[in-house]
């Protein structure tokens, strides 16, 4: 049998779907803190352009579709991703998040692998890092 090329695999990440449980507070907080505007909504998702890969927010109602068998863990299961969005400073961009309304899980510190970095989690509880 012979095995096929595939030369484009993979060509990036074009989109990122994460289930919220409160799809108009993770629109307001996308809008405000990231200062982006909703590309594309319905009445369970709204899609962020964040450059070369979309942020796709969908209700976890609607996300069980997408999914199953699988099942939409709850927010209180905990964090098993982080984004990480390089700054040039990563104390000014705290300093603006936190006139945006972030409270910071961590923060600015310096990692003992030799980048800056602080953390936030956005209202789904998705982990959000800043790193310079």
């Amino acid at each position: 049998m012979a095995v096929s090329q595939v030369t484009s695999w993979p060509k990036g990440i074009g989109a990122i779907t994460l289930f919220v449980e409160d799809l108009a507070a993770a629109k307001h907080f996308y809008r405000e803190v990231f200062g982006l505007t909703v590309t594309f909504e319905d009445d369970d998702s709204a899609v962020f352009d964040f450059g070369n890969t979309i942020i796709n927010l969908l209700k976890t109602t609607a996300a069980r579709e997408l999914i199953e068998p699988a099942e939409v863990a709850p927010r209180e299961a905990g964090s098993r991703l982080q984004f990480t969005i390089e700054v040039d400073d990563v104390d000014a961009m705290c300093a603006e998040l936190a006139k945006r309304g972030v409270e910071l899980l961590n923060g600015p510190m310096d990692r003992p692998w030799g980048v800056r970095t602080a953390s936030f989690s956005d209202p789904g509880g998705h982990i959000w890092e800043i790193a310079k």
